[in-house]
């Protein structure tokens, strides 16, 4: 009987738990979003070690979670703009409450929204960063087209996550992304991908412990 009720417990929360990490909702959705502002910290800063930001890029932040990494993208462009967006309304109010001094000052804007159709004009960005959120997009080549649209001729992309296929030594992945009903690509895969989709000058860097950052750029005009 014990067992039979921790089946019955553990099957409902394992669900809600692989539906916060794929899009947080409600109260606990906003908690969730502030332990990934915390967790995806390190990986972010070197994600961003990846790519040039000049002061006055235009930036754009897809899947922008608790809003930490957009934090950290006004601060490296003290005289642009840096705009976010995620299909959760958790992670949402999480970011504007995490930028609200930005945002105020008009250097930060943050909306709902889906990498499916990206609610921006063609050639809009410098950069466009991605970072633990392109496993749960529903098209990924026609999504990656997506953020191609919106950058600058030149303008670059940067794609980090925590854990690639063939680069990942810790086998409970291999478990847990069926499990989340997340994309779990190799290198070669990921460049592909970016290739498929018209980015120009792919780079793909992996550390030891499964962390990947992708760069690629949109063609410059000539």
């Amino acid at each position: 009987m014990r067992r039979l009720i921790a089946i019955c417990v553990g099957i409902p929360l394992m669900a809600w738990l692989i539906r916060q990490c794929r899009k947080p909702s409600g109260v606990l959705g906003r908690r969730v979003a502030r332990v990934m502002n915390i967790t995806h910290s390190a990986l972010t800063d070197w994600g961003l070690s990846h790519v040039s930001v000049g002061r006055a890029d235009r930036i754009l932040d897809v899947g922008c979670g608790g809003g930490r990494t957009i934090e950290k993208l006004a601060h490296m462009a003290p005289d642009g703009h840096v705009s976010g967006l995620d299909y959760s309304s958790a992670s949402v109010d999480v970011a504007r409450q995490t930028n609200a001094d930005t945002i105020a000052a008009g250097r930060v804007t943050i909306e709902q929204g889906s990498v499916a159709a990206l609610p921006f004009t063609d050639g809009t960005f410098d950069l466009v960063t991605a970072i633990e959120t392109h496993y749960y997009w529903p098209n990924l080549e026609s999504s990656m087209r997506e953020i191609l649209r919106v950058l600058k001729p030149g303008g670059t992309f940067a794609l980090i996550a925590e854990t690639v296929r063939d680069r990942q030594p810790n086998p409970l992945y291999r478990l847990a992304m069926p499990l989340l009903g997340a994309a779990y690509l190799t290198t070669n895969e990921h460049t592909n991908l970016l290739q498929r989709a018209g980015f120009v000058d792919v780079v793909m860097d992996t550390r030891a412990i499964g962390w990947m950052c992708a760069t690629a750029r949109r063609a410059a005009r000539g």
